[in-house]
């Protein structure tokens, strides 16, 4: 069974910096693609960024620069580092699992920068 659990959401001052973590079972990161999606009150769910089965990474451009997806595979982790957090970076922030037609989706972790 696909479990995925965020943590290291909070609160920081804008151009600070957070680490996002995705706790995953049930994955086989060799054939899955990880990301990480971001849903704003208001506003509709979007890609931030991913990490293909073979590695390769996709950066949203909204946050290219600043946001860097990277996976542990022996830990079965995921990881989204944010620096320079601006405060339209405030979400609440989901994993994801896609493999095929099968899809998960962790509870979220709220992200909130504000001074």
């Amino acid at each position: 069974q696909v479990q995925l659990v965020e943590s290291g959401g909070g609160l920081v001052q804008p151009g600070g910096s957070l680490r996002l973590s995705c706790a995953a079972s049930g994955i086989i990161f060799s054939i899955t693609t990880m990301g990480w999606y971001r849903q704003a009150p208001g506003q509709e769910r979007e890609l931030v960024a991913a990490i293909t089965g073979g590695g390769i990474t996709n950066i949203a451009y909204s946050v290219k620069g600043r946001f860097t997806i990277s996976r542990d595979i022996a830990k079965k982790a995921v990881y989204l580092q944010m620096n320079d957090l601006k405060p339209e970076d405030t979400a609440v922030y989901y994993c994801n699992a896609r493999r095929a037609q099968y899809v998960y989706w962790g509870q979220g972790t709220q992200v909130i920068v504000s001074s």
